[in-house]
């Protein structure tokens, strides 16, 4: 078209205006067309066949116009696809740096050549446009030029729009991310990920110019990951540590097993380490025991008044009682806490939160002191603390009493936290089908043995309070 535009041009010193098209069909034809259509059944593809003129859409058109509203809506050919604009996207990308028939790319993405100009004309008409007015200037020299650094724009264009939905499949297939996903959000490691399965299509550059990458960030990421996991020895420590301790230490105490084993470390590191491999110290809240009945007899000053802190053992004592429900029956747990350490000095464990079990615990905490030590026994206000056993053992042993308000915990929450371990660490999130009750104290009593002599506090150095008592000197 443009070489006749130039012979046109050569000829008559200008272009032509307003020039109308002859039409190729006569006002007889497109007629005879229409009546055929309205007389044989009204099917466009049969009157098209029978005719050899002319093409459906164009006849579609005659019926509109010298028929109206006679034209029959076709619904033999199931339900109409509906088009994505991505995938009409994809199509006109195709049309444009195909090499071969706009028909083999219009059968490729399951449409006709028409619908596939028309999605082009719907998305580049305006690019198409700007082309075309280049021939109204009167240098037709500079008019080639024009055309062609607009074609070649437009090529770039359609170019980076086909690299941008290659880097979206992929990012779908490889990273598991939505085709929506904004690039600024992936990590470097990612966008190395994405780069390395491009790279055989597209030019290294081109790749990191589009997902915003610098090249020596990418070569870092490829450097590392071909190094592999460095952490590989310390992640299996770190599992193991975890799992002969029963799921019980979180990142800290973990990194304090492994540093006592004279490897250096960082806590974070540790912490990085135990989310990655998704160890998790399992937490679960439930309804504590109340043992309260009512005013028995005058309740204690609360002489702790919340200050669980103690200078020397046996100064300031700390005592409850809970419940552990199995499906065999329920258990009791009486303890007694030391504030200096957190050490269970004595315990009971029945089937009944009775005076005798809290009684006997009293007795056992009892034998374990010296003459001069008369330390201050902190409790609750219920009943089993209130009864004149307990308060004639108290007595005789020159112990002071203390208790919380009523229906205050927190004025116990040292003793709360520790039936809370007690219940994370050894009692939740395990099944105890099949356990009878003698099963069950056997258990938990070994677990408070292990409490005792075993488990690390942060707080006593990364040491367990029988071994934070022998390096002060305080046990053999």
């Amino acid at each position: 078209m443009l070489r006749l535009w130039y012979i046109e041009y050569e000829k008559n010193g200008g272009l032509h205006e307003n020039f109308i098209k002859n039409p190729n069909y006569s006002s007889e034809q497109m007629s005879y067309a229409v009546e055929h259509y309205l007389e044989h059944g009204r099917c466009i593809s049969r009157t098209c066949k029978m005719l050899g003129y002319p093409s459906r859409p164009m006849l579609r058109n005659w019926i509109d116009e010298l028929a109206p509203g006679r034209r029959k809506a076709s619904n033999s050919g199931g339900t109409v696809i509906q088009y994505t604009p991505e995938q009409k996207k994809d199509a006109v990308i195709g049309l444009c740096v195909r090499k071969g028939s706009a028909d083999a790319v219009a059968a490729t993405h399951g449409t006709s050549r028409t619908s596939l100009y028309k999605w082009k004309k719907g998305l580049l008409g305006e690019e198409d446009s700007r082309v075309m007015k280049q021939a109204d200037k009167s240098s037709l020299p500079d008019d080639k030029d024009a055309l062609m650094a607009e074609l070649s724009n437009l090529k770039d264009q359609i170019y980076r729009q086909q690299m941008e939905l290659d880097i979206l499949k992929k990012a779908s297939e490889i990273l598991k991310k939505d085709q929506g996903v904004d690039q600024k959000d992936l990590t470097n490691r990612e966008k190395s990920n994405l780069i390395d399965a491009l790279r055989t299509t597209y030019p290294l550059n081109n790749l990191l110019d589009m997902i915003n990458m610098s090249k020596s960030s990418y070569f870092y990421q490829r450097s590392a990951t071909s190094k592999g996991d460095k952490y590989s020895d310390l992640r299996a420590e770190v599992r193991a540590v975890f799992n002969e301790n029963n799921s019980r230490y979180g990142y800290r105490r973990v990194h304090a097993v492994i540093r006592s084993d004279g490897q250096i470390v960082s806590e974070k590191v540790i912490r990085r380490i135990m989310r990655e491999e998704s160890l998790v110290v399992p937490r679960k809240q439930r309804r504590k025991y109340s043992s309260y009945l009512g005013e028995i007899s005058p309740a204690a000053e609360n002489i702790v008044a919340r200050d669980f802190h103690a200078e020397q053992p046996n100064v300031k004592w700390l005592t409850d009682l809970t419940e552990f429900h199995i499906p065999a029956g329920k258990v009791y747990l009486s303890p007694i806490i030391d504030c200096f350490d957190g050490l269970a000095v004595s315990w009971t464990i029945g089937t009944s939160p009775n005076a005798e079990l809290v009684n006997d615990m009293l007795d056992g905490a009892i034998s374990t002191l010296l003459n001069e030590e008369k330390p201050v026994v902190h409790s609750d206000r219920g009943c089993h603390y209130r009864w004149p056993g307990w308060i004639s053992r108290m007595d005789e042993a020159g112990l002071i009493r203390s208790m919380s308000k009523k229906g205050c915990s927190p004025d116990n929450s040292a003793c709360e936290g520790f039936f809370g371990r007690i219940k994370n660490e050894m009692f939740y999130f395990r099944s105890w089908d099949g356990f009878t009750i003698e099963q069950f104290i056997d258990e938990l009593d070994r677990y408070l043995k292990w409490y005792n002599e075993k488990r690390i506090k942060m707080s006593l150095g990364a040491m367990s309070p029988l071994d934070y008592r022998r390096s002060i000197g305080l046990a053999a």
